[in-house]
C-alpha cells in the first residue's frame, strides 16, 4: 500500500522568520513581473503584434510563450530551493492535443512556456477582464463554454483547429477542469478527446508534480522557503485509431485517466 506523501499533508507549522518575511517578498517580486515587467518589457511587442502582424494569434502565442519562459526563469533566480525537471521529450511534441493533470494555477503557465505555438481552453469569465481578456482573444484561445457572445468565437476556433494542429500547433487541455486538492485524478471532461477525434490528432499525455507545493490552491503566497521539485513529464503519446469500429471517446478517456493516475501514484515531483 502506498503511504501518504508528505506533500499532501497540510500540517500547520508556526511560521519562521524565513517564511514570514521571504515568502511575501518573493511573492511580491513574482507578481511584479506580471505587472511592471509586462508593461516595461512586453507590452510594446504585444501592441506591435496587434497592429502590424498578419498572423496575430500566432504572434501573441509566441509572446505568451516568451513571457512565461521569462517568469519561470525569474522563479529559478529568486527561489533557489525550487528545482525544475522538465522532460525534453515534452518540448518536442507538435500537432497534438496535450492533456495533463491539474494541481496549481501555474500549471497552464508551465505548459505554455514549453510550446511556442499553442492554444488552450480558458474559463469564459476571464474573457471579460479588461486588457487580459482582449489578449486571450487575440491569442486564439478557446472559451470553455459556447455561451452568449462567446458562442461565435468558439465556432471560429473549432473551425480553425484541424488546420492549427496539422500545422504543428498544440492544444493544451486540463481535462479534470479544476485543480486537484489531493493529487488524485478526478473525472475527465470529454471535450479534449472529442476535439482530438474531430481533428484525427494524437494525444500527448503529460504529468505535472510539485507545482501545488510551490503555489498551493487557496493561498496567495508562493512557498519560496520550502525545498521542492517541480516535475513536468511526457507520460506517453497516443495515436488512436479513430476509424476503428471499436474506438470510443469514453474508452480513450478511461485509458488516459489510468495513465494519469499511475503517474500520480508514482509520486511525480516528490523526489
Amino acid at each position: 500500500m502506498r503511504t501518504a506523501s508528505p506533500s499532501r499533508d497540510r500540517i500547520a507549522v508556526t511560521p519562521s522568520w524565513a517564511t514570514a518575511i521571504i515568502d511575501p517578498v518573493v511573492t511580491l517580486l513574482l507578481w511584479s513581473y506580471f505587472t511592471i515587467g509586462f508593461v516595461m518589457f512586453f507590452a510594446p511587442f504585444y501592441l506591435l503584434a496587434a497592429v502590424a502582424s498578419q498572423e496575430r494569434a500566432r504572434a501573441f502565442q509566441w509572446l505568451n510563450h516568451l513571457f512565461y519562459r521569462g517568469f519561470f526563469g525569474w522563479c529559478r533566480i529568486i527561489m533557489p530551493l525550487q528545482q525544475w525537471r522538465i522532460d525534453p521529450a515534452l518540448k518536442s511534441v507538435r500537432g497534438a492535443v496535450v492533456v495533463c493533470n491539474h494541481l496549481s494555477y501555474i500549471d497552464p503557465l508551465l505548459l505554455i512556456s514549453l510550446f511556442g505555438r499553442h492554444t488552450t481552453i480558458v474559463k469564459n469569465r476571464l474573457f471579460s477582464i479588461p486588457i487580459f481578456g482582449w489578449m486571450l482573444g487575440l491569442s486564439g484561445y478557446l472559451p470553455s463554454a459556447s455561451q452568449g457572445r462567446l458562442a461565435q468565437r468558439m465556432v471560429e476556433r473549432m473551425e480553425e483547429m484541424p488546420g492549427f494542429l496539422a500545422g504543428g500547433g498544440n492544444l493544451i487541455v486540463f481535462p479534470e477542469g479544476t485543480r486537484s486538492r489531493t493529487g488524485e485524478i478526478g473525472e475527465l471532461n470529454a471535450g479534449a478527446f472529442k476535439i482530438a477525434r474531430m481533428c484525427r490528432a494524437p494525444l500527448a499525455v503529460a504529468a505535472i508534480g510539485g507545482s501545488d507545493r510551490l503555489f498551493t490552491p487557496g493561498r496567495f503566497r508562493f512557498n519560496a522557503c520550502q525545498a521542492n521539485t517541480i516535475t513536468v513529464r511526457l507520460v506517453t503519446k497516443l495515436t488512436p485509431d479513430y476509424n476503428s469500429p471499436n474506438f470510443s471517446v469514453k474508452g480513450l478517456m478511461g485509458q488516459v485517466k489510468e495513465l494519469l493516475a499511475a503517474a500520480a501514484a508514482a509520486g511525480l515531483g516528490d523526489d
